[in-house]
């Protein structure tokens, strides 16, 4: 059996850190070498430094680019235009990871896509966060109306300032399907209006609350 095969049995997870793959080749006299060489084969990629993942060749299923989001700054979790994405409330594909973090803004370019981190403050990111999965691996990722709360209050476009103003901008701007935001769980908006304690975010909370049976353009 080849020296990556016996290391992928060593190796539970497509995606590991530094630690867990020295343990892997803790048989070998100079395992920073055969890390070197590894990389240099294409059996593991360095997605930052001290993170990787398995080379396609020797993957048991796809790597779970939501779930590197959360490993690659921590802490975090999927959130604005990706999480609006995969929540089916914007028609558009979004490559681009979306996060919020309590740490300063960032940008991070890898062999797997680039991932992009949004500060918020420790209360404001406390809140609306869940489990989601693709696969058999978990990650974390905003609530629908969590990630709506976090790309309003981000966009700097958008002032919020009348109550009005809202239905052009989500319907609009965002092309946010009125269903979708019919959909959403007004007790749970609230709950996250209430921990940015913003004007902004509380009439967006105030204007999907009027939206139950009325005709949206």
């Amino acid at each position: 059996m080849s020296e990556i095969r016996l290391i992928r049995q060593r190796i539970e997870r497509e995606v590991f850190d530094y630690h867990v793959l020295l343990s892997a080749l803790s048989n070998y006299s100079k395992p920073r070498d055969k890390i070197t060489r590894l990389l240099a084969e294409g059996d593991i990629v360095r997605i930052k430094k001290g993170l990787y993942c398995f080379g396609e060749a020797f993957r048991r299923e796809p790597v779970s680019r939501e779930y590197l989001a959360n490993l690659i700054l921590g802490p975090s979790y999927v959130s604005l235009e990706y999480a609006l994405s995969f929540h089916g409330l914007i028609p558009e594909r979004v490559e681009q990871l979306t996060s919020v973090t309590t740490q300063r803004s960032r940008d991070f370019t890898t062999p797997l896509g680039h991932f992009s981190y949004q500060t918020l403050s420790t209360p404001r990111y406390a809140v609306g966060a869940c489990l989601e999965s693709s696969g058999s691996t978990r990650f974390l990722m905003a609530s629908a109306e969590k990630a709506m709360a976090d790309k309003v209050w981000k966009d700097k476009r958008f002032s919020g300032r009348r109550l009005s103003d809202y239905e052009t901008y989500l319907l609009e701007d965002l092309r946010i399907d009125p269903d979708g935001l019919r959909a959403l769980d007004r007790t749970r908006l609230r709950d996250v209006a209430h921990a940015y304690a913003s004007p902004k975010i509380h009439k967006l909370a105030r204007f999907i609350d009027r939206l139950e049976g009325t005709p949206l353009a």
